[in-house]
């Protein structure tokens, strides 16, 4: 289902059909680097995570993870952009991550501000977070552009790594 576009993007709910794609995107090495790795290496894992995280996250906080499929391109998918409702957070967090072929070209900017519009208007948000470890450049000043504000250092996993966390209220 299509839940908004761009310019240049469909942005859309993933399905279990996109599983080989899912498996590319959450394979590349930004997403290793600055994600981590989910522990999906091959399409019947792409799929589980389909539908035991991202399709659950839509039935059961009313948004998710959202595909971008390129308009100009027979809606190609090129990577995603979403909220997500965490445990350790109070509010939903934005987060993207692109293809390497199509980062650094506005996509993770442009998805992001349609996200924010869904967040505030149609999520009915007050705030939106995002976390991000203090290495990864590009994403801090995605976040900024995107006017999101520096709030503190947080560490929510076990395993002792201090992440940036961001946020903009509505």
């Amino acid at each position: 289902m299509v839940v908004a576009e761009t310019k240049r993007l469909v942005i859309s709910e993933f399905t279990t059909n996109d599983a080989s794609f899912y498996l590319r995107l959450v394979n590349t090495p930004n997403w290793i680097k600055y994600i981590g790795d989910r522990g999906i290496h091959t399409i019947e894992d792409a799929k589980n995570r389909i539908e035991e995280s991202v399709l659950l996250s839509y039935v059961k906080n009313g948004f998710g993870s959202y595909k971008l499929q390129l308009k100009d391109a027979d809606l190609k998918p090129i990577g995603s952009c979403g909220l997500y409702k965490r445990d350790y957070l109070n509010h939903a967090d934005i987060g993207f991550a692109m293809l390497p072929e199509y980062e650094n070209k506005g996509f993770g900017y442009e998805s992001s501000l349609e996200i924010l519009k869904l967040a505030e208007n149609e999520f009915k948000q007050e705030q939106v977070l995002a976390i991000t470890l203090p290495s990864n450049e590009p994403s801090i000043k995605l976040l900024e552009k995107l006017g999101l504000s520096f709030e503190k250092t947080v560490i929510p996993f076990d395993d002792d790594e201090e992440l940036l966390l961001f946020a903009k209220t509505f």
